[in-house]
């Protein structure tokens, strides 16, 4: 399986009513993931691929030269594209970011109406998660990795991700690495973690401490796979 196309994504049940505005070529590119954001500058937060999901509020209040400026940064940044309910703070496109976005050949998405924006990012998520066989794995984490390469997001991605971790001097940092790399194979079971990695479970308790402390919420499946994706990423970093 590879990742969705955006044609994809928008031929799920949750995004119909959805209408294409610009962009229109580049439907058949991959989606790595969708975000809602209100921010002006998301294009700090991205890795490339990434759908944008915005109620407009941001914009609204930004200036012509702003808006302008904001969609280039996506388009310079790798997005795959944006999508735009007008509704409350838009009730049409304004005509700088419209044209902005067909002179980029940047997709821009419409709603004209109100639509959940949670039953986007879990429609969408779900197809970009779907379950896969082990080969099927392969060629989904190759899409990714290569979407990541082909922006050139590969580095600030890895530092994302694991910036506190890489940061420790080399024996704590090998260790952590090396621990969480072998939680996230065996979904996060203590006991075959321990004995995959040959120390007592306390010490994978320990050390999950530790990385959840310097990492976050090493919960939530789309986290488990963000940290995927980066330690692959690193092993391909030259040292």
């Amino acid at each position: 399986m590879t990742l969705p196309s955006l044609k994809e994504i928008l031929a799920l049940p949750a995004f119909s009513g959805a209408e294409v505005l610009a962009g229109q070529s580049r439907l058949d590119e991959p989606v790595t993931w969708v975000h809602v954001s209100e921010v002006m500058d998301a294009w700090r937060f991205l890795s490339g691929g990434e759908l944008l999901v915005s109620t407009g509020l941001e914009l609204a209040r930004a200036t012509e030269a702003d808006r302008v400026a904001y969609m280039r940064s996506l388009v310079e940044s790798g997005a795959q594209g944006l999508v735009l309910e007008l509704a409350q703070w838009f009730k049409d496109v304004p005509d700088e970011l419209l044209q902005t976005a067909r002179l980029t050949n940047f997709p821009l998405v419409v709603f004209r109406n109100e639509v959940r924006f949670a039953d986007l990012t879990k429609a969408a998520h779900e197809r970009i998660l779907r379950p896969h066989s082990p080969s099927d794995h392969e060629s989904w984490l190759e899409s990714l990795l290569d979407a990541l390469a082909e922006t050139g997001r590969g580095p600030s991605f890895i530092e994302g991700q694991l910036g506190p971790v890489l940061a420790l001097p080399g024996r704590p940092r090998g260790t952590l690495l090396a621990t969480l790399e072998a939680l996230l194979n065996c979904h996060f079971n203590i006991a075959e973690t321990a004995r995959n990695l040959g120390v007592r479970r306390q010490s994978v308790y320990y050390r999950l401490e530790q990385l959840t402390g310097m990492l976050g919420d090493l919960d939530a499946p789309h986290r488990r796979t963000s940290l995927v994706v980066a330690l692959e990423l690193l092993k391909r970093t030259p040292s």
